[in-house]
């Protein structure tokens, strides 16, 4: 009884009995407080029931949450306790006592040691890093050596070095924590709250009053805080921090305390033996700088409290805090809220050479759907290697079409370059488990997956690691282009032709030539670039999307307003319809995209579109691989943003899969749709190059070296027309319907005379005879045969 009441003056509680000023146990403290009266514990028993109504009151909390911590805290016989050296919770607790200023949860001391092996091991941790793997080295080497290593405190208290826990991020950047977890102490105004003081959160162009770049106090003094509620006891053991993100303004914080709490009213400042740690801030607004606690410290709300500023701006910042949470199989709210998933597969950030061995793993795997290719070199001469999965890998099946992912044309969304290595795995594990979905998908599609594009910048941005690149480290080739807007601009040579009249007279509306300027070995194109484009004209795509990150959307094509001096304007292409299906198809089924209550991740609410977007509408950009690929070749190409955060954390790769495993399969099937068949001669061979037009739809498709074709359509009837030189055009309608599966629709064209002739006369090494001389000859042929007679 005396130990719940003394818990409850611990926690500041508003008794008679207790002293006015909370007194705060630390490891400092040599021995407990001394015993007060039975009087106190009478008291506070007595107000118990009120406890939980006050908390609700002052926190705006459910109850649900706090009746579980205040159950927490009162059956914890040691409130401040952690065991070990990693419950050292401030630099001041020296030497450790049996107790501290934060909360943890105690193993009760008649649980089995089984019991408290499982709830380690249901901690959520990340990798050991790399220093303990060298330790461990360092240990077999000892061991093999034959030399006894220290196997208790006292002999290896001179080599020891407590090792340094590696938290994950909270979530602030990925979203995981929410707006209503977010508070600060004043605002500037509401697009400079709290709820935008995320890591990598960017500001509008224009910076209205919603979505601004960060969170900015109302006044500058060393009084003001942003805090965050885990929700739960975590282990906090770190802080990230950024200045505010804008075009106008120079803001950043340059110094600043921690403070943690467990009930937000009494709080501990992070200390430097005596006095109070002061963490060094930011030197500008966009790098990120990382900032460890001597000690992990548990605690449920953490304060960032600015002492310093630049000079020239005002308090702001954009915030990260890496925590590990606390085993809680009580907390409900969390359970429920908990993705996972059941996929066998290899969730890490994989180097180069990781890479290239997963593939081989694969390949290793399944060798009769998968090959292993590259399609050129990077600029430091890295080889761009794609994996291609069919049930005949390494040659195009007449009928069959081509399907393709490309990631990491960015080098730091690495998002989309895990995702494609995760799809990989998936695929082969399905496929010779007997998946009949996946199997289907394998015999009727030649899918490849180029995982990493931009291989140079994958570099730089996985050494600087996952939340310390900010939001451009590592964005561009080894020569500093951005690979996804670095094609050639066919847009305004279409436009320019249309507005003349010359389309399709002298320019086609598709298969549009590359300028001779942009082939040239002067211009300014990355190598990755080129290496693409003879893939893209090299193999016959029908379907194709590369995965970018930093947004939760779908866009397609145009990429480039047709006005000059806009930024942003509807810009759509014949085949707006189709491109808006096939971007529904992809966000319709991620987890997020079109989820209406979901936050923004920047500045749109992409959700409000049913996640998808015409890429000109949201920002013009010329020479996009989109708009390359729909003018230059027959295949659809769509962007997908696929996450928030650039670079999450490897331990959010997990829940990232589960977001887009449907996707990414759903939109693959998608290929399926429309109409296609083979175009043949009467003889029965196939027609290359010839040309497949809609009726109504100005944009046409060709067909491959074989004669096959795909077109892609929604469902409805259609007039068709095939035509190529030297033949007599054909058409037909062709019914597309609901069910998946492409509508077979094949076309047989019979020569025309004037080609017959032509055949005929090159046959026998023969011009055709001019018309104008055919009268002379006639003439003369008379004559002729009487002399000859």
């Amino acid at each position: 009884m005396y130990n719940k009441a003394r818990r409850l003056c611990v926690m500041g509680g508003p008794w008679p009995a207790c002293s006015s000023s909370p007194r705060v146990w630390t490891a400092a403290t040599t021995s407990p407080p001394p015993r007060r009266g039975r009087g106190c514990a009478v008291l506070a028993l007595s107000l118990l029931g009120l406890l939980g109504s006050v908390l609700e009151v002052v926190h705006g909390q459910g109850a649900e949450d706090e009746d579980y911590y205040m159950q927490e805290l009162l059956n914890r016989e040691h409130y401040y306790s952690v065991p070990g050296h990693e419950g050292h919770l401030l630099p001041s607790e020296a030497p450790r006592q049996r107790g501290s200023a934060l909360p943890r949860p105690k193993t009760n001391r008649n649980e089995s040691q089984g019991e408290r092996e499982k709830g380690r091991n249901s901690e959520k941790t990340t990798p050991d890093p790399k220093p303990a793997k060298n330790g461990n080295k360092k240990a077999e080497k000892i061991k093999k050596a034959g030399v006894k290593a220290p196997n208790s405190s006292s002999e290896a208290e001179s080599h020891y070095e407590p090792a340094r826990e590696e938290c994950p991020p909270m979530g602030l950047e990925t979203l995981k924590i929410d707006d209503f977890q977010l508070h600060a102490s004043t605002i500037k105004r509401y697009g400079l709250g709290a709820h935008r003081g995320r890591l990598n959160i960017q500001a509008g162009l224009y910076e209205d009053d919603f979505y601004d770049g960060g969170w900015c106090a109302g006044r500058n003094d060393p009084l003001q805080w942003f805090e965050v509620d885990a929700r739960r006891l975590t282990k906090f053991t770190g802080v990230i921090t950024q200045g505010r993100n804008s075009l106008w303004s120079s803001d950043w914080v340059t110094s600043y305390r921690v403070l943690v709490s467990n009930d937000s009213h009494t709080w501990v400042t992070i200390k430097n033996g005596t006095d109070d740690l002061v963490f060094p801030g930011n030197s500008e607004k966009e790098i990120p700088v990382l900032n460890r606690l001597p000690v992990p410290v548990v605690a449920r709300y953490i304060r960032v409290n600015p002492l310093s500023w630049y000079v020239s701006g005002s308090i702001c910042m954009r915030v990260e805090i890496l925590g590990c949470p606390m085993p809680d199989p009580n907390n409900y709210y969390h359970r429920r809220n908990e993705i996972t998933t059941t996929d066998n597969l290899d969730f890490k950030h994989h180097t180069y050479k990781e890479m290239r061995q997963l593939m081989k793993v694969v390949n290793d795997m399944c060798p009769n759907i998968t090959r292993i290719y590259n399609i050129g070199k990077s600029h430091s001469g890295l080889k761009l290697y794609a994996i291609e999965i069919s049930d005949n890998p390494g040659e195009h099946e007449l009928g069959e079409p081509e399907f393709r992912y490309t990631a990491g044309s960015h080098g730091n969304e690495v998002l989309g370059r895990e995702l494609l290595l995760l799809l990989m795995q998936f695929m082969c594990q399905e496929y010779l488990s007997g998946n009949p979905r996946i199997r289907h998908l394998v015999d009727q599609t030649r899918i490849h997956l180029l995982p990493s594009v931009n291989p140079d910048g994958y570099e730089k941005a996985f050494e600087v690691g996952s939340e310390l690149g900010g939001w451009s480290v590592g964005r561009w080739s080894q020569d500093g282009l951005d690979i996804h807007h670095n094609f050639p601009d066919l847009n305004s040579i279409l436009w320019e032709a249309e507005a003349r009249k010359w389309v399709p007279r002298k320019v086609l509306n598709h298969h549009v030539p590359i300028p001779e300027w942009y082939q040239s070995k002067n211009a300014t194109v990355a190598v990755e670039t080129r290496a693409l484009t003879a893939w893209m004209e090299k193999i016959p795509f029908v379907l194709g999307g590369n995965l970018q990150g930093g947004e939760l959307v779908v866009t397609f094509p145009y990429d480039m307003a047709r006005s000059q001096w806009k930024t942003q304007e509807q810009n759509p292409t014949p085949d707006d319809h189709v491109f808006r299906w096939l971007a529904f198809s992809y966000a319709s089924t991620h987890r997020l995209m079109t989820d209406a209550s979901r936050r923004v991740c920047h500045t749109e609410d992409f959700a409000k579109e049913d996640g998808t977007i015409n890429g000109a509408s949201w920002h013009t950009a010329a020479g996009s691989m989109n708009d390359f690929s729909y003018l230059h070749t027959n295949c659809f190409e769509l962007s997908m943003y696929v996450g928030c955060d650039k670079f999450p954390h490897e331990s959010e790769l997990p829940e990232e899969w589960e977001n887009n495993r449907e996707s990414l399969l759903v939109f693959m099937e998608q290929v399926q749709r429309g109409i296609k068949g083979m175009v043949r001669d009467t003889q029965g061979r196939g027609i290359a190059n010839a040309v497949v037009s809609v009726e109504g739809i100005s944009h046409d498709v060709r067909t491959a070296a074989d004669g096959d074709y795909w077109r892609l359509l929604n469902p409805g009837e259609y007039k068709v027309m095939v035509r190529a030189e030297g033949y007599s055009p054909s058409s037909k309608v062709c019914e597309v319907g609901y069910d998946m599966g492409a509508t077979r629709c094949d076309f047989l064209l019979g020569r025309t005379n004037l080609s017959r002739i032509k055949e005929i006369m090159a046959r026998f090494g023969k011009q055709p005879i001019s018309l104008q001389h055919r009268p002379l000859r006639q003439r003369l042929r008379p004559g002729v045969r009487r002399r000859g007679a």
